[in-house]
Parts: structure tokens; sequence; C-alpha cells
């Protein structure tokens, strides 16, 4: 989608303005089924969760904050509008963010450090308007909260997250076993890229270099990584081929980079045709099987559950989700020689330290959440003081070398999450770890790992987390020792890849 063609902002402004009146019409309904006298049949018909979703739901919904929910999705649209609008000059060429990105994994250093600043340089000229849209955000969604009678909007993000059987409290001790046990894991593997790139110190630019070789890459175009996927697929398991046959035939993934499109990469679904489609904005780089291999897992899942009833099962909720995408890239390891050729070491290592790495920007960016909420009234320069302190504490090998936007705490305002849907972002962690689980299980025992993914994918939302978790022989991550039980597999094969002679 073109977001220059005012036909699409037409269609854009025409669902901002009507979801909420649709979502209060869905309210009703729901209100209407919580005072039923057949709740007890319509337990046993589809257990207990259905209920608990629908008692959930309608905490975050009423008619007095329809105008309120309309302002928050025109907002959201505004930051989506404003990224998406990004054309960022650079060696005499206009790219957009993510045209940029293969000049940011550049091998010469000039030259990514150059692409890196020009990178930032858009969000520091905007960091006004940014600020302005994230701080009428803040206001409007505690405006919501208080509305609704919550303290505040951390209360409400969590129902509207349907998250029925864990707390605030239960991610505050999680976001500490990330500290103590991967914050320690990830400096040691910056020092290991500090040596592989012979670099007296890593730079902030420096870090989406894997390798002095150069990252590695796919072999071929778009065209040429989604015939090979179709042969991973159909090689991978009957019920994979049958998925990935139906999205080619009926043409469900808009892939490429261009100006104008919407960032990001996701997985949505088209219901009346109960059909998954996937998003993405290729650019040439190994995140474009990442992101083929991660999408497929969301839409794979969608395939699977298309058919539970009620509807309400079809998805669960979002950490579950991130499961089936963030397990599906490691499943598919076995078949990344077709996309990478003798880059392949190179791409797995990769892929699993940045894995790795990633989990404690994400609770970064959960911790600054639950701050801005607590704080609705700090100002911009408040926030972004406290984005570097937390950035500082799950981050402490960051060099921003003079960056004075990034030193001032300004990193988070590329990260979409945070203006459009808050809280989520948490759950690609908690689902990374659970995927780390797979990652063992898939090197012991192919065979079981995958039928504990299929039963899972299957379950869709029929289930609440910690209960999905159970039907698929995962440990808890919110439970203590957790994570520290996982480390050792990631630990083992890391320690196993020469990677100062790839």
């Amino acid at each position: 989608v073109n977001t220059k063609d005012e036909f699409y902002d037409r269609e854009i402004e025409f669902f901002n303005e009507n979801m909420p009146v649709y979502e209060e019409l869905i309210d009703r309904f729901n209100q209407a089924v919580l005072k039923s006298d057949f709740k007890p049949e319509i337990t046993e018909a589809f257990g207990p969760h259905y209920l608990n979703k629908l008692e959930v739901q309608a905490k975050t919904i009423s008619p007095e904050i329809l105008p309120d929910l309309i302002e928050e999705n025109k907002l959201n649209t505004e930051y989506s509008k404003l990224i998406a609008s990004a054309e960022v000059e650079f060696e005499g060429e206009k790219y957009t963010l993510a045209q940029l990105e293969p000049f940011r994994q550049d091998k010469d250093r000039a030259r990514r450090k150059a692409a890196t600043e020009a990178y930032y340089g858009f969000f520091a000229q905007n960091a006004a308007q940014l600020d302005r849209i994230y701080d009428d955000l803040v206001k409007v969604r505690t405006k919501m909260a208080q509305k609704l009678g919550y303290e505040n909007f951390i209360e409400l993000a969590y129902y509207r997250w349907s998250r029925t059987d864990y707390t605030a409290e239960d991610v505050k001790k999680y976001r500490e076993q990330v500290y103590q046990e991967v914050v320690p894991f990830v400096t040691n593997l910056k020092e290991r890229q500090r040596a592989r790139l012979n670099l007296d110190q890593l730079k902030h630019y420096d870090e989406v270099l894997t390798f002095n070789t150069g990252n590695p890459i796919p072999e071929g175009d778009p065209d040429w990584i989604i015939d090979q996927a179709k042969k991973m697929y159909q090689e991978l398991s009957p019920e994979t081929d049958e998925f990935f046959n139906f999205m080619l035939d009926y043409e469900l993934m808009d892939l490429l980079a261009k100006p104008g499109k919407e960032a990001g990469g996701y997985c949505t679904d088209l219901p009346n045709y109960k059909a998954p489609f996937i998003f993405a904005n290729f650019n040439g780089t190994k995140g474009d099987v990442e992101v083929m291999t991660h999408e497929a897992g969301h839409a794979f899942q969608g395939y699977q559950s298309k058919d539970l009833i009620p509807a309400e099962y079809v998805s669960p909720t979002l950490e579950a989700a991130e499961i089936h995408s963030m397990s599906m890239e490691f499943i598919t390891w076995p078949w990344m020689e077709l996309f990478f050729g003798e880059q392949t070491e190179k791409f797995k290592f990769s892929h699993l330290s940045g894995a790795i790495e990633f989990i404690p920007y994400g609770v970064a960016v959960d911790e600054f959440q639950h701050w801005v909420y607590t704080y609705p009234e700090a100002t911009p320069a408040e926030r972004k003081a406290a984005w570097r302190e937390i950035e500082n504490k799950y981050q402490p090998h960051l060099n921003f070398d003079g960056n004075t936007y990034l030193e001032d705490g300004g990193k988070w305002m590329r990260q979409l999450h945070i203006f459009t849907v808050p809280f989520y972002y948490i759950d690609y962690t908690l689902a990374q770890v659970c995927a780390f689980q797979f990652f063992a299980k898939d090197r012991q025992d192919h065979r079981a790992a995958w039928s504990d993914y299929l039963k899972l994918c299957q379950a869709g939302g029929s289930k609440p987390f910690l209960e999905l978790l159970e039907l698929a022989n995962l440990d808890n991550p919110f439970a203590e020792g957790s994570i520290a039980k996982v480390m050792p597999y990631l630990e083992e094969y890391l320690d196993s890849v020469d990677d100062l002679n790839m």
C-alpha cells in the first residue's frame, strides 16, 4: 500500500474513525454473552477460556472512550505515515529507511557509519514532531484508562492484550532474570564481535556487521527466495507444503521494499477467506530470509487454526503468537543452505547471536514503557533521559561515538511498537525464550520438536499463554531459573563455531 496515495489515505481515515464504533458493537455482543443464562453451556462447549477472554476485553471498551480511540488511531497513522515518508539522502540518492539497511551493513566502516548517521539523522530532524505525536498518544491513552477506572494505562494495556494468566509483577521478575542471565552473556558476545571485526572499540554503527568478510546475504532476488522457500516447506512437512502452496496460489504475499510503502513486516489475516497475508520490505539482506521464515510461522499457525470455533480461538495472545514465528526461524535451519550456500554457517551464527542480543533490548523497551505510563506527565526530555538510563542498564556495551541524538536518549523513536502497539514488545522476548527451547529440542529430536510445534499451531488461541506452553511441552519463561536453563544450549552452539575465521 502506497501511503502517498490519496485513495489509501481515505481508506485508512475510514478505518480510523469506524473501527472503534465496530469494536463497541462487538463489546455489546460480548456483554450479551456474558449476561446470558447459557454461560454453563457455553463453557461446556468451548471451555472456560472463551468467557475469560470476553471478560477481559469488556474491561477495555466503553462508549465514552470512542472519541479517544479514534484520536489514538489517527495519531498512530500519523506516526506510520511520517516514517513511511522518509526519503533519506545518501551518496547522492534518496532511500527509504528500509532501503538504507544494506549500506548500514557495509564492510567499509566509513560507509556504514555514514549510512547509520543518515538513518538516525531522519529521526533527529523529525524529533520534535515525534515527541509531539508520542506525548499526545501517552495523554490520550492515560485519559482512556482513567475514564475506565484504572490508575494508569498499564493495567488497561495488559487487558487489551488479553493477558489473563500473568501480571506486570511477573513481567518485572522476568526482566530481572534477563538482567542477571542474558545481559552479561550479550556483553561477552559483543566482545567477541569486536575481536572478530578487529576493532579497538565496537561502535554502534559496527554492531550490524557480524563479520569482517561481510554479512551473509541471500544468493538470489526475492522471486528466487520464494522458490527456495517453496522447496524448503515442501520438504519440511506435508502441512507446510500445503500451506505454502496456498499462499503462492492466491498471491498472499507483498514482499518488496518500495518508496511510500509502510515500514516493517507483519502477517495479518483475511477472515472472510480464512487466509493469512504476509507483508514485508525485502531489501537484499539476510533479514529477507529471517522475515520470510518469521512471518511464515505466523501465517502457518493461522492456516492451521483457521477453522476453530469460536472465531476468538483462531489467534492466540501475542506472546504465544510470536512463538510460532520465532520457532519457525530455527526449525527451518536445516534448509538455510538453500538460501545462503557457503555462507550458511555465517548466517546461523549471526542469526542465533542476534536473537540473543535482541532480548535485553526488547526488555529495555518494556521497562521504558512501564516508566512512561507510570509518569504520563513527564516531558519529552525526561522520557529521553529515562530511556538512556534503562538502555545503559540492559545494553551497557553501547558506544554512540559522539552522536548527540542517540546519547541524549533518542533511539527509542525508531521503534514503531512503542508508538502504535504499547506493551506488545515484551511478547517478542518471552516468545524468543520459548523459541530457544524449540532450537534445543529440534537439534536433539526434530520429529518430537515438530510434533510439539504443530500441536501449538493447531491449538490457536483456544487456551491462555501458560496452558499453551504446557501443551507444547515448553517451560514457563516467568519461572525462576527458566532462562538459565536454556542458555547453555545456546552457548554450546556459539562456542562450537570458529567465528574469528569466518
